[in-house]
Formats: C-alpha cells, sequence, structure tokens
C-alpha cells in the first residue's frame, strides 16, 4: 500500500510495533526493510527526513490485521484506536 503525508511518525511507528506481522518498507530501489527493527526504523526516517519530508512510501504488511490497522491510522492521521 502506497501511504502519503505521515504527519505522526511516532503514532505510525506505534501502530508497526503492534502489528503482529511482518511489515516492511520498500525503497525505491525494491528493497525490503523490517519497520518492526527499531534499527530499520531509524534508518528509514534519517533517509526519509534527509530528502526534507514524507511525499510517499510503500507499506507491505503481510496480515489482514495488520492492513487494517495501518489504513486506520491513515484514515484518523493519528495512532488512537477507536
Amino acid at each position: 500500500m502506497k501511504v502519503q503525508n505521515i504527519t505522526d511518525i511516532e503514532g505510525f511507528f506505534k501502530v508497526v510495533d503492534s502489528c503482529e506481522g511482518k511489515v516492511e518498507l520498500v525503497t525505491g530501489e525494491g528493497d525490503r526493510l523490517n519497520l518492526k527493527s527499531k534499527l530499520s526504523q531509524y534508518v528509514s526516517m534519517a533517509n526519509i527526513f534527509s530528502n526534507g519530508g514524507i511525499p510517499e512510501l510503500e507499506i507491505v504488511a503481510h496480515e489482514p490485521q495488520d492492513i487494517d490497522k495501518l489504513v486506520k491510522f491513515m484514515v484518523l492521521g493519528t495512532g488512537k484506536e477507536d
């Protein structure tokens, strides 16, 4: 799934951390970074912010319930659960 304009980075990673399965960031070169790894989170955010913003990311979640969590985050714009 493509995600855009993430403004709550901390909330985004809280949602990622709460996912049961693998959640990956697909780089422009096609590499996949495990976003549940803190090191990958730091590296991916450093690369994104070095470009001046987060225009668009491609995220792959392997479990249907994790996709639902991520979509809910994108719709609400925060890590809050209803």
